[in-house]
């Protein structure tokens, strides 16, 4: 009797440990979309940062002179695309999509440039 109990006990363990984990690994409606629109307002108010970000990496890529002129350009250029990245995310933000931006926030891998993927894939 007791092995019998035993193993109901680490079967239902099994069960309800594999559930758990698959339930972490899924989000709910509700926090994918909170997610994205939060994204989107962060991406709208921190678009700014790209100009320096692009500056700094430029220069560390290049010289001092480059650097300066050529991230400010790619900086501006990149604030212009977050910035409408972040307008698109909080405007469509009841439909769950994957972040446009990588990396998704300006501060997430500041040595990494910013780039663009695919735009409006559902996030599963």
């Amino acid at each position: 009797m007791t092995k019998s109990t035993f193993s109901m006990i680490f079967a239902s363990f099994l069960i309800f440990s594999s559930s758990s984990l698959f339930a972490e690994e899924q989000q709910s409606y509700g926090s994918k979309v909170g997610n994205k629109a939060l994204n989107g307002l962060s991406n709208i108010f921190t678009a700014v940062l790209e100009i320096p970000k692009n500056i700094i990496n430029t220069t560390n890529d290049s010289n001092i002179a480059y650097g300066a002129v050529g991230g400010l350009a790619k900086g501006t250029l990149n604030t212009a695309g977050r910035l409408f990245s972040g307008v698109a995310d909080l405007i469509t933000f009841p439909i769950p999509t994957k972040p446009i931006a990588q990396p998704v926030y300006v501060w997430d891998d500041f040595d990494v440039d910013t780039t663009y993927g695919e735009v409006f894939r559902l996030d599963e």
